[in-house]
């Protein structure tokens, strides 16, 4: 059973673990040592920032980590994301990763996502859709989106986490149940 619980300062040692994962750092491109860690998820944890750090659990042992925020809490990347993809008011974005690479591949991400989307339509009642862009080249990241439900619904030119990447970006989405209808995926 996929559950998840708020990041707290005792799990950094895993997290930091989990970002040197190759897997992990291919696509994060984090620095991983216990200082760096404490300054870029303490905020989060301690309150004082808006997004939320979710460690989550399978079976309740620790697997992975969600980010989820609201778009609107972070101006310069929605102003980024809404100058070329249609971003309404409410949105929330996540990322996401699985950090054992013995779990990597193995359908937990797309549980995961899956079971964090569904949350946030209560968790979240305001969200209109859930706005995911993702690095082209990561496919199994894409993939783990699109198996869960969610479309692809426009091509952006974004900052990449990892410098070695370009700017090309697939854009996910899904929309709040009952609401909006899915805008028409690019071809």
């Amino acid at each position: 059973m996929i559950t998840w619980r708020r990041l707290a300062e005792p799990d950094f040692p895993r997290l930091g673990q989990w970002l040197a994962q190759p897997h992990v750092a291919r696509w994060w491109n984090h620095e991983t040592s216990p200082e760096a860690v404490e300054r870029d998820f303490g905020p989060a944890v301690r309150g004082e920032e808006p997004a939320e750090d979710l460690l989550v659990l399978l079976d309740g042992e620790p697997i992975g980590l969600v980010q989820r925020c609201r778009l609107a809490d972070y101006p310069d990347y929605l102003a980024e994301l809404a100058a070329q993809v249609d971003v309404p008011d409410g949105a929330v974005t996540i990322d996401y990763l699985i950090g054992d690479p013995l779990l990597a591949g193995r359908g937990h991400g797309t549980r995961m996502i899956h079971a964090v989307v569904e949350a946030t339509w209560t968790d979240h009642p305001d969200t209109t859709a859930i706005i995911v862009p993702v690095q082209a080249a990561n496919r199994a990241s894409w993939r783990a989106l699109e198996k869960a439900g969610l479309q692809r619904v426009a091509e952006a030119s974004l900052e990449p986490d990892n410098p070695v990447d370009d700017r090309t970006h697939f854009v996910y989405r899904t929309n709040r149940p009952n609401g909006p209808s899915h805008p028409t995926p690019a071809r």
